[in-house]
């Protein structure tokens, strides 16, 4: 596994943690289809939430939550429509979400913030 791969891994287990600390209730992790992959997908409520984590050790490339581009959030909509279409019987309610983790070279959260209802 690169740097980058443990970083991202990493990532999406603070994701969880803090997600599931919110009251979220985590479904499914790292679900891949010919669009891309969710990095989570969890229950808030009545709601389906698609998560993307994004992870970095410093911001001296900008802010986690800048790679989010609109092509990305099209990959990640695209690949929750199949997820909603091969869970039937989760609601039908759904939205996309942005976790966006600094952390530090020992795994230690510096800044997490969690953008909910991120549009395209």
């Amino acid at each position: 596994m690169t740097y980058q791969q443990h970083v991202g891994k990493t990532g999406e287990a603070l994701a969880a943690k803090y997600l599931e600390d919110q009251g979220y209730q985590i479904i499914e992790q790292n679900f891949t289809s010919r669009y891309g992959e969710l990095d989570l997908v969890a229950r808030d409520g009545d709601s389906i939430v698609f998560v993307e984590v994004k992870t970095r050790t410093s911001s001296a490339f900008g802010e986690p939550e800048d790679s989010v581009t609109p092509e990305k959030l099209e990959r990640i909509s695209n690949t929750a429509l199949l997820w909603l279409q091969a869970n039937p019987d989760q609601p039908d309610d759904w939205r996309i979400d942005v976790v966006a983790i600094l952390m530090d070279h020992q795994n230690q959260i510096e800044d997490i913030q969690h953008f909910i209802n991120v549009a395209i």
